[in-house]
């Protein structure tokens, strides 16, 4: 998901009551909620789509979930110990317990591979130790509805705490709807896969799709080896059983990267005698190149080119 809802995940966790445990409770669940995107500095030595092949990995996995909340609770306590230690430590700010900076930063690091399965690009939860993608199928990656809920409780729990009321609740509340809306979503989604039993280019993979701001709706994938089709239309492409990227995927670390990556690949032949591998799931306009890489013709000799 998008860094605002892990975010305001973050936020609401804390204000449903964790962040009385201990002083800077609110920077390690926000800060601890965003964390395992980390890996998003590749794009600094990262070239073209390589970084499909990086991202939601390494630091999305179990080792990484684990170390990554202690060397955020640590930086926690310095900074604690240094303004103490320059006299510009807030009186109002609790003292520090680091066990609960631990435990909070490792509860919200936790919540960030479990929003991120939600989607269908997916993430490789077992990392390093397996390489398998894992994907949901439940929710877009920009939630809106979930923007508004879990904007909307986490302003009204700050602006009751700051009057003196009850804030707590709000935040309860609004994680509860989240997760009723989540849930909901998983339902039409596994109703939606299991509904679609045929397809004019088979059915060896389908996935429900949704598609920003209409949650509740689903855009349908089907298809196999290649050859795929969405609910608007059929994608140009081409049998993959010709094919052979062993010599490509040497060659080039970008298409070797997005086929690590990719779910549901396909060549799309282009007018200027061009082969592209792009992926069914990201083939709209509003995708662009951004997830597809060239492939020599020599990949795909059964399929004519321009000269």
């Amino acid at each position: 998901m998008d860094n605002l809802t892990h975010s305001l995940v973050g936020a609401l966790i804390g204000q449903a009551g964790l962040k009385r445990k201990t002083g800077l409770a609110m920077p390690a669940l926000i800060v601890g909620a965003n964390l395992p995107d980390v890996d998003a500095a590749c794009f600094f030595w990262l070239d073209g789509v390589e970084h499909l092949g990086f991202r939601r990995g390494i630091t999305h996995g179990p080792i990484a979930l684990v170390l990554l909340p202690l060397l955020l609770a640590g930086g926690l306590w310095w900074f604690d110990r240094w303004q103490t230690g320059r006299g510009k430590r807030p009186d109002k700010r609790l003292p520090i317990h680091f066990g609960w900076l631990y435990a909070l930063g490792l509860i919200a690091c936790l919540s960030h591979p479990a929003l991120d399965w939600l989607n269908v690009y997916g993430i490789r939860l077992l990392e390093p130790f397996s390489s398998t993608w894992y994907y949901g199928d439940v929710l877009f990656i920009i939630d809106i509805w979930l923007w508004l809920v879990m904007g909307f409780a986490t302003w009204f729990s700050l602006r009751r705490e700051k009057r003196g009321g009850e804030w707590r609740r709000p935040a309860r509340v609004a994680l509860s709807v989240a997760a009723l809306y989540i849930g909901l979503n998983g339902w039409i989604t596994a109703r939606a896969e299991a509904g679609l039993v045929s397809s004019p280019v088979g059915t060896d993979v389908v996935i429900a799709s949704p598609p920003p701001f209409f949650s509740l709706a689903r855009e349908m994938i089907s298809g196999g080896t290649g050859l795929y089709m969405t609910d608007r239309r059929t994608l140009a492409g081409v049998p993959l059983d010709g094919c052979d990227f062993t010599q490509a995927r040497r060659d080039s670390r970008d298409i070797d990267a997005f086929l690590f990556w990719s779910r549901t690949p396909f060549v799309e032949p282009r007018e200027d005698g061009t082969l592209w591998l792009r992926d069914a799931r990201f083939s709209d306009s509003r995708a662009g190149d951004r997830f597809s890489v060239q492939i020599p013709a020599g990949a795909c000799p059964q399929v004519r080119t321009a000269p």
